[in-house]
């Protein structure tokens, strides 16, 4: 859709609106994973009016992915019966401020980044290090990880559960369209 150039664009025109203007994208391109298991959903995007612009469409693509996260995490919870207190994440997207807070928003927990969002090839070099015997174990590892930023959930609980809903009637929309 050529909404952005590069991923970095997307958290200023995240900002620049208030919110998505009522508008949730729901990106299954290929079906829907976890926790809905159905290869027949396609992607949609629900609540469009003439007041919806490119910044409210980028939003709600962000927002989308905290929503998946969310989907997941308290799947996880219900089936192991244990509630995930704090929420860690890495890689490119957990370069985005506003990804990341609005991830703590919309589960109720904090969400930590560390200094080094490149935790994959870090973990190898850690990996290696321990296997050749540069690090004598995890414990002295883990004086090397140092936490980047944390990300505390701001959002009223009744909007939490408003925008989720609104997430919920989306994906409901999206499910079985290919049938």
């Amino acid at each position: 859709m050529k909404l952005i150039n590069d991923a970095a664009e997307s958290e200023g025109l995240a900002n620049s609106v208030p919110d998505t203007h009522g508008i949730y994208l729901v990106p299954a391109f290929v079906g829907l994973g976890a926790p809905h298991w159905d290869a027949y959903a396609r992607g949609t995007i629900t609540g469009i009016t003439r007041g919806t612009n490119r910044a409210h469409l980028v939003r709600a693509a962000l927002e989308s992915i905290a929503y998946q996260t969310r989907e997941v995490v308290d799947a996880m919870a219900r089936d192991s019966g244990l509630r995930v207190e704090v929420l860690r994440v890495d890689g490119g997207a957990s370069r985005n401020d506003f990804l990341c807070q609005f991830q703590a928003d919309i589960l109720g927990i904090p969400v930590e980044r560390p200094s080094t969002t490149e935790s994959t090839a870090l973990g190898a070099a850690y990996m290696a290090g321990l296997a050749t015997g540069f690090w004598k174990d995890e414990q002295e590892l883990s004086a090397h990880l140092q936490l980047g930023h944390r990300f505390d959930p701001a959002m009223d609980v009744s909007r939490r559960e408003e925008l989720y809903a609104g997430w919920e009637r989306a994906v409901e929309r999206a499910k079985g369209w290919a049938k």
